[in-house]
């Protein structure tokens, strides 16, 4: 198994104590309005503790409540999903459904979204297990750094370079450990097989003999390897696997994006293959089935999907009908007004101006943004994205580049003001011309 994992989140209450209005509140600190988005996803989080807690025989007659989310880009559906999954410690897949409608794909293989989702599940809880064990894994990784420091060294001596070693005066001092081998990797490079190719290389770096070899490197790094080597040494894999499973099968959330591309409306290589036939190929998924992958047998009975589409040349009643009785809870996301836009800026608790604030101060750029600026940039992303292309919150990104790119370019700039005649004189020339904004903005 992989070793890559995502940071988990260790300050987050419980699952099980999250009310739906507590969870709509912990959306709210990171994304602004869809309130009615909000609500239906906390309900739909809610009801996987209540059904856990109902009799056993009654856990397996409710099914998960699955989510439509329809709306324009840039509105907030992926990142309402990734945030719930987040705040609910839960595997989380986001996948394009137009994925599965590529030339030489068409619908092939839709049980590889539960092999990533299983894996997922695997790597999260591998780091949560890790973090369980950090404290003794740490103190069994310093000692082999000791002892690779001054091999065959008495008790006194050890505990000499162990004060060196605090202290921080051995970080750039080079050290020889040992460092597992990588096992090979076997592409077949035959379509459809890529699967079989993880397969058969997870098969042999369980069983085949672990080999080693011994590298030189400096000390800041030889402890953060040996550190993770003692944590995947105190874990029993098998208890890993057996939780990861019951996490995809009981907490997963899988995210399907542009459900809309596979209404048949408009899609590549015929309607029948790349919509309709698509559609067909996922539906015993989200309906539930049992799939068969690296960490074992999952089932999809109780996985949470949320499917989300602008619908902008189709409409839902355009799915399939076996689809779209799936997906009963409908909602619908708003477009983004000038205002919103401007709390978008200003209001989430990592919000885009502090971002920019923090990334520059690293380098001595006090950079100060005025409220008149925050409202010019929220107007020119208002009217870019109702004149060129409705794209979202993802407009912002694309001005503040254009804002901060000569204070970017600079370093201990000092004290730096941005106001509104500022912006003007940064974007207002390209945001007035349509056919200049197509390309730049």
């Amino acid at each position: 198994m992989s070793n890559a994992t995502l940071p988990v989140p260790t300050n987050l209450p419980d699952l099980a104590d999250l009310t739906p209005l507590q969870i709509v509140e912990a959306l709210d600190a990171h994304i602004i309005g869809q309130h009615k988005a909000k609500r239906s996803v906390a309900v739909a989080l809610r009801n996987h503790v209540r059904r856990r807690k109902l009799p056993v025989e009654a856990q397996a007659e409710v099914t998960p409540k699955n989510i439509l989310m329809i709306g324009p880009t840039g509105v907030g559906k992926t990142e309402i999903a990734r945030r719930l999954a987040k705040l609910a410690r839960a595997p989380f897949l986001k996948v394009e459904a137009t994925k599965f409608t590529e030339v030489g794909y068409v619908g092939r293989d839709v049980d590889s979204i539960v092999r990533d989702l299983a894996q997922a599940a695997y790597a999260l809880v591998e780091a949560e297990k890790k973090e369980e064990v950090a404290v003794d894994a740490k103190h069994a990784a310093e000692r082999t750094l000791l002892e690779a420091l001054l091999p065959g060294g008495t008790e006194e001596g050890l505990e000499r370079m162990r004060s060196l070693l605090h202290a921080g005066q051995l970080e750039d001092r080079e050290v020889e450990i040992e460092v597992p081998e990588e096992a090979p990797t076997m592409p077949l490079g035959m379509p459809g097989m890529e699967e079989m190719s993880r397969n058969l290389q997870d098969m042999f770096a369980r069983f085949a003999p672990k080999k080693s070899q011994r590298r030189s490197m400096p000390v800041r790094d030889a402890r953060r390897i040996l550190e993770d080597q003692e944590a995947m040494n105190l874990l029993d894999e098998e208890e890993v696997r057996r939780e990861a499973v019951d996490r995809a099968e009981n907490r997963g959330i899988v995210f399907l994006d542009e459900i809309d591309k596979i209404t048949g409306e408009d899609g590549v290589g015929g309607a029948d293959v790349s919509g309709e036939g698509v559609q067909r190929d996922l539906l015993p998924i989200v309906e539930g089935t049992q799939v068969q992958t690296r960490i074992g047998n999952v089932r999809t009975d109780h996985v949470l999907f949320i499917a989300a589409g602008a619908f902008a040349s189709s409409k839902p009643s355009d799915l399939i009908p076996e689809m779209q009785g799936r997906f009963p809870i409908r909602v619908e996301l708003d477009e983004l007004t000038a205002t919103d836009l401007q709390r978008i800026l200003t209001q989430p608790r990592y919000a885009l101006t502090r971002q920019y604030a923090d990334l520059l101060a690293v380098d001595g750029t006090d950079l100060v943004w005025e409220e008149s600026a925050i409202v010019a940039i929220a107007e020119v992303a208002e009217r870019v994205n109702r004149e060129v292309e409705d794209i979202g919150a993802r407009r912002l990104h694309t001005i503040l580049e254009r804002v901060v790119e000569d204070l970017a370019f600079g370093t201990e700039l000092g004290r730096v003001v941005i106001d509104a005649a500022y912006v003007k004189r940064k974007v207002e020339d390209i945001s007035s011309d349509e056919d200049l904004s197509r390309y730049v903005l």
